[in-house]
């Protein structure tokens, strides 16, 4: 049976997606407050499923497997959307770059640290 907290991160992982998606059914600016309401929304429910994982005694395998690749998509795809409608402007390409860039190499470092990876604790800093 899945828990809250795991269907919590599938739908944030599902609404990734969704971000672009607003560009195709509206138009702008409307497309922009609705994808900035879906990402906010995915953005709380990333609070909320790390908390009742841990108040609740829920944390499993796949929502410590599912919750950073939500992560991530929800950021590469915001990145992908801004990038794009931005013409492609190096000043919003650099800043762009160097997040993906991040994101990229802490999950490779996780990867590669394996099982250690658990010892690499995340801070509250990290998290904001």
């Amino acid at each position: 049976m899945m828990s809250v907290p795991n269907i919590l991160t599938i739908l944030r992982l599902a609404a990734a997606p969704g971000v672009v998606i607003m560009f195709l059914y509206f138009n702008r600016p409307a497309a922009d407050w609705f994808a900035l309401i879906l990402f906010v929304a995915a953005a709380l429910t990333d609070f909320l499923d790390g908390y009742l994982a841990r108040k609740w005694k829920q944390e499993s395998k796949l929502g410590a497997m599912l919750d950073p690749i939500a992560d991530k998509a929800m950021v590469v795809i915001a990145l992908l959307v801004i990038t794009g409608f931005s013409g492609m402007d190096p000043w919003i390409l650099l800043p762009a770059t160097i997040i993906m860039f991040r994101e990229v190499f802490v999950s490779g470092l996780r990867e590669f640290l394996g099982d250690t990876a658990g010892t690499l604790k995340v801070t509250q800093m990290a998290k904001w």
